[in-house]
């Protein structure tokens, strides 16, 4: 069976973990500022506005249809192509007034359109997201991850110890932050659907973190004279070559969706992409090593 690295390596990871504290240091307060300063690109979910659908003919292209929209005035208009070359979404910042100025606007934009490309054009759906919808999703949003990242404190705790569960934690908001501050850098749009990427990328590194962990507890049992920084190298490089084929697996997967899956899941893509990453060297130098720091008991009290 093919291997991207060797079962029996002996990387000293722990001798790392001042490089790699700094390092990932550096990189959440720098996405902390991101996010403070530059703030996230929140997308029709989050800030309302409207969404419409259309699909046209082989010869309409997206600057076609965003000279159109832009000449009526109505803010911010972003289109993004989708599934077939001739499918558009088209996103309207939601415009000031009552739903009735939203109406006028949708309207104003089908005139402009079927005036352009007469038959050539076809709505196949429009939505509308109100104030109230838009705020009551950014509350479910954030309760959401809130709640994951408790849920997943608990179970740590509970099959582990706390000195576990509080590494895996450090680890998964270590992932969240540096994934808010690469969406507040490039600008991308953030919304249900990056949240539903955070939601995964919480689960896929915890995943990762259990199994070395789990290693971590079977070699506590195993060797208990060995010093701890020795035996939380072997363990990390135990599962080194289990952790890294899975991550190359998931990674390959989720580059033919960003790639070929159009630009509607573009952004879910690569906010999943960028969070395997970093949730894989956050297992290893984050959730692993950090227990260097902490009470870790060598007793049969941590036997489940």
């Amino acid at each position: 069976m093919l291997r991207l690295i060797s079962d029996n390596t002996s990387i000293k990871f722990i001798k790392l973990k001042l490089i790699s504290f700094s390092f990932s240091a550096i990189l959440s307060i720098a996405a902390i500022f991101a996010v403070i300063f530059i703030g996230l690109n929140f997308g029709i979910d989050f800030k309302g506005g409207i969404l419409l659908e259309v699909r046209t003919s082989s010869n309409i292209g997206i600057a076609d249809i965003r000279n159109k929209i832009t000449d009526l005035n109505i803010g911010e208009v972003s289109i993004q192509e989708f599934g077939v070359d001739s499918d558009y979404l088209i996103r309207v910042e939601r415009q000031e007034g009552t739903d009735n100025a939203q109406q006028i606007a949708v309207e104003a934009i089908k005139s402009s359109l079927d005036k352009a490309f007469t038959k050539d054009i076809e709505y196949r759906r429009l939505e509308y997201v109100g104030p109230t919808v838009s705020k009551d999703l950014v509350y479910d949003g954030v309760m959401a991850i809130v709640f994951a990242i408790i849920a997943m404190l608990a179970y740590i705790w509970f099959r582990f110890e706390l000195p576990f569960a509080l590494g895996a934690i450090v680890a998964l908001l270590h992932d969240i932050v540096l994934t808010l501050g690469l969406f507040a850098i490039l600008g991308l749009e953030f919304n249900l659907a990056t949240v539903a990427a955070i939601l995964l990328i919480i689960g896929y590194s915890m995943n990762d973190t259990v199994v070395i962990y789990d290693r971590i507890r079977e070699n506590l049992r195993k060797f208990k004279k060995m010093d701890l920084n020795e035996l939380l190298d072997k363990s990390i490089n135990e599962t080194l070559s289990r952790t890294i084929n899975t991550t190359f697996t998931t990674i390959l997967a989720l580059g033919a969706l960003y790639l070929f899956g159009g630009q509607i899941i573009a952004d879910f893509a690569f906010a999943m992409l960028w969070g395997i990453i970093v949730g894989t060297y956050s297992s290893i130098f984050i959730a692993s090593t950090i227990l260097v720091y902490v009470n870790v008991r060598r007793t049969k009290e941590i036997e489940s």
